[in-house]
């Protein structure tokens, strides 16, 4: 097969890149330029798409011995992820951007490029598996369950999975580590990136306030109504947060308070105890499914955060949302998150929170606050 080896400049993808050769493909390396003013280096493990990285791809591909190219997708990674980001914060939600950018960059633009070339698929450095079924391809959690990154492929459709190609899936990090090592890859011991590629600095509230401005409003402690203290701006808090809320003063008890709910329109942050924050019931919309569409009712788990543990639960498929009732309760959903679907390890598809409840309590409260009776 004819592979584009999208090479980030890290070690997986490396690796994933060296095995796609070593099978016999006619590979040819791509690094994705995602930032319009790239930084020159990282700093340690935050961010990525920086001039470092893509020096480090080159060396890759010249170690490798394979063709090697920039694609320039800065406008649509901007256009895609970065605006869609701000968005969703702008209406009070929480999004996950590597969702975003796995199904609008990395397979969307790049898999149509590619194929519009004449290449047969897109091989990257993601821990997750494919398997090749009678009702056709399934994509499944990593054997290395602290690596797998199932969760944020779970937008992936079918014909996105018919083009994608993961060679680390049946892989522990420590293998991929070695393997990089034997094979002379400068990058074998180069730190993971992690946090949000175009927010290096990891502060996502002063980002948030740079394009959206300041919206103050008051901090109000959801039980008793009184404000306890200010904020520039709702958007830079999520639900479940409790770092850097800078309360004017403790609870009665003496007990940490956390972000209940976030109303944009009064720019109020809600705050208090942490039982509120348990649910067991959650709305999503938009659901995309990875190969076939399901049917009626999933049995099976989800999982609401990229590193979160998996959740029992019975999921109703309907034609435009999915209602998941969990059989424990989970903590700090909040809209705009994922919520991906799995019968054992085959991810059965996604959707976007849209608001949980609480079943199981004398009061219900959504993932906004609590309910109107």
């Amino acid at each position: 097969m004819r592979v584009v080896a999208a090479l980030s400049g890290g070690v997986d993808s490396a690796v994933a890149a060296s095995r796609a050769v070593e099978a016999g493909h006619d590979v040819v390396g791509i690094h994705l330029a995602l930032a319009r003013s790239p930084q020159s280096h990282r700093t340690g493990a935050r961010g990525c798409c920086t001039l470092e990285d893509a020096r480090d791809a080159r060396r890759v591909a010249d170690i490798l011995d394979i063709p090697f190219y920039v694609w320039d997708l800065s406008e649509q990674f901007a256009e895609s992820v970065i605006d869609d980001f701000v968005a969703e914060y702008a209406a009070g939600n929480t999004p996950n951007p590597c969702l975003r950018c796995n199904e609008k960059i990395k397979f969307t633009a790049v898999l149509d490029r590619a194929l519009a070339l004449g290449f047969d698929a897109v091989s990257t450095g993601h821990y997750a598996r494919i398997v090749d079924a009678a009702n056709g391809r399934e994509l499944h959690r990593a054997v290395d369950p602290d690596k797998d990154q199932s969760y944020v492929l779970g937008v992936l459709d079918e014909s996105q999975l018919a083009g994608a190609m993961f060679p680390l899936g049946d892989s522990l990090k420590s293998e991929v580590r070695a393997e990089a090592a034997l094979r002379g890859l400068l990058v074998a011991e180069k730190p993971d990136s992690h946090d949000i590629c175009f927010i290096p600095d990891g502060d996502t509230g002063a980002w948030l306030r740079d394009r959206l401005g300041d919206a103050p409003g008051d901090i109000v402690d959801v039980e008793s109504g009184a404000a306890l203290g200010h904020h520039d701006g709702a958007f830079a808090f999520t639900v479940g947060q409790r770092r850097g809320l800078g309360l004017g003063r403790p609870a009665a008890d003496g007990a940490r308070r956390y972000v209940v709910g976030v109303d944009i329109a009064s720019s109020t942050v809600l705050v208090g105890p942490p039982v509120l924050l348990d649910v067991d019931l959650i709305h999503a919309d938009r659901p995309r499914w990875c190969g076939r569409v399901p049917g009626g009712i999933v049995e099976g788990t989800v999982q609401i955060r990229a590193h979160g543990d998996p959740v029992d639960a019975v999921v109703q498929i309907n034609d435009a949302d999915v209602v998941a009732s969990l059989r424990s309760t989970v903590r700090g959903v909040a809209p705009g998150q994922a919520l991906v679907i799995y019968d054992g390890t085959r991810v059965v598809g996604s959707a976007t929170i849209t608001r949980s409840t609480r079943t199981r309590a004398h009061v219900p409260v959504s993932a906004t606050g609590p309910e109107s009776n």
